[in-house]
Order: C-alpha cells, then structure tokens, then sequence
C-alpha cells in the first residue's frame, strides 16, 4: 500500500538502500572471516600433514645417511704404555750355549733328504756285490747293512763307505798296514751299519756304550752309523757331507783297527779322526782323514 504512495516513495528507496549496504557489509565481514578459517584450516592441515609424514616414516628409509649427513666425530687417539709381564714363577732364564756334546735338535721342517725315523724295523739289508782291494796291508773284508724304515738306499750307503775305505792317499789304507774289501757274503772282519738312533742304542749297548740316540760307535765286529748323525752332521760339518763321513766312518774304523782316542796336537792343526770332535775342536780344524796325503799320521797327544 505504500508502495503505491507516491509521497512515501523517496522514503522508502532511502531505506532500501541502508538495507542493502548493510547487507553487503555484513556478507563481505563473513566472506572475510570465512576466508581467515579456511586460511587457517589449510595451514593446520598442512601442519597436521606434515608432522604425520615424518611421523610414518621408517627409520632408516629415504636418503641413507652419509658421512657428510652425519660426520663422524673425531677421535682423539689414547696412547697407552705397554709394561712387561711379570715372569712366570716356573720361568727359568735362558740357559748358556750348549755345549759341544749336546745333541742338536732336529728340525721338523727338515727336507726329505734328512727324513729319519727314531727306530727302525730291526731288520737289515746287505748291499749287493763288492770291491777290489785297496792297499798293500793286511787285509779285512767288509760288509755293509742298512736298517729298514730308514728311506736309505744300501748301494749307495755302500758306495759313500767304499770311498772313504779305499782311499789309499789319506785313508787307514794309507799306512801300509792295513787293505780294505768289501764283500756281500762270506765271512768279514766287520759289518759297518747304518742305523736308526733307537737301534744304534741297542747295537752299542751290547758293547756297554751308550750312544744316547746321536752319536755312532763301535765294537767288537760291528761299526755302527747313526744315521741321524749321517744326515745332519754336527756343529763344525755344516756344508760340508762329505768331509764329515769320512769323519764317521775312519773315526769308528780307527777304533775297530785298535786306536783310543786323542786330543788336538794344537791351534791351527788339523784335528786328528781320533779326537772326539764332536766335544769340541778346542783350536784345531776340521779334518776326517787319518793321513794328511804324505803318509804322515794326523795324531795328537793321548786323551785323558
């Protein structure tokens, strides 16, 4: 009805208008603080998410750490000092040099050259054929045995004494009293035996010497090797087989033809085959032959 007033109109569009700025500004305060929350929401969410995916995630997954992630830290070194241990009461101090007539040991690392059993089988094997006759003495037949179990051959055993025998330049054929043969049968004027250290213990003991399991010996018709002492020679024939051998074979021979032993005749000379050079050579040099190559024989004062 007012609406049909024309007196009331001006009025009336005035209060629609207030009307409808104030409904404006009441839509914008609500649009604005609508969009504060939703800003606000948005970032909480964000937040929420983030820590949710830290959170969830396994230890040790994603990028693995490094030394430039996680540097080591320096170490700083402690030195310390070493003390030496208490000794032991059962601990002795070390014992001088052994003397010359101690036996040496043997290496467990020795070649197969030097191999040797302890014992052997007991049983020895005659090396086949013979030799002529070396020298103008009187002559003594020979023969030689090699135990079994040894690894040794007996022809060549056979051989390494034949040589040191029939040496008619510095050999016991030397003199001129005495001639050498060996045979493989018939009868002898002595066997020579390479043994084992056990067996040469229980060869010597028959004479009442006790060889101990490291030296040879000799008695009655037997001259018995120990063929430890063959291989590993001693102290004063290291490098040097062969002077040695023919060491063992005149020195326990010499004995067999009747000779004691003897001292060394003095410094520098050669030491006579019937010094126990083994004990020492007490200034003399080595020497394996009873004659010095001009029929002279290398001798030295009785030993006590």
């Amino acid at each position: 009805m007012s609406e049909n007033n024309p007196a009331l109109r001006p009025a009336a569009h005035a209060a629609s208008r207030r009307r409808s700025r104030s409904h404006a500004r009441r839509r914008r305060r609500h649009t604005h603080r609508n969009g504060v929350l939703g800003l606000s929401a948005v970032a909480a969410f964000l937040v929420c998410t983030g820590i949710a995916m830290h959170t969830s995630t396994p230890s040790g997954a994603g990028v693995p750490h490094t030394a430039v992630d996680r540097p080591t830290p320096a170490v700083t070194p402690v030195h310390t000092t070493s003390h030496p241990a208490a000794p032991s009461p059962s601990a002795h101090p070390p014992s001088p040099s052994a003397s010359s007539s101690a036996p040496p040991s043997v290496s467990s690392s020795a070649s197969s050259s030097t191999w040797f059993p302890e014992r052997g089988n007991g049983d020895f094997t005659r090396a086949a054929g013979g030799t002529k006759v070396f020298g103008t003495g009187k002559l003594l037949r020979y023969a030689v045995d090699v135990e079994g179990g040894l690894g040794q051959d007996p022809g060549k055993f056979a051989r390494q004494v034949d040589t040191v025998l029939d040496d008619t330049k510095r050999g016991w054929a030397a003199g001129g009293a005495w001639s050498f043969q060996r045979v493989a049968s018939g009868p002898v004027d002595f066997t020579v035996h390479l043994a084992s250290p056990g067996t040469t213990d229980t060869l010597c003991a028959k004479y009442g010497l006790d060889t101990g399991g490291w030296v040879n010996c000799s008695g009655g018709d037997d001259v018995v090797i120990n063929v430890k002492r063959w291989l590993l020679l001693t102290q004063y024939y290291r490098g040097e087989p062969g002077l040695y051998h023919a060491l063992a074979v005149n020195h326990e021979v010499g004995h067999r033809l009747g000779h004691n032993h003897v001292g060394c005749p003095g410094p520098g000379k050669p030491a006579p085959v019937m010094m126990q050079q083994i004990k020492g050579l007490h200034g003399c040099v080595i020497n394996g032959w009873p004659y010095d190559g001009h029929g002279l024989l290398i001798t030295g004062p009785a030993a006590s």
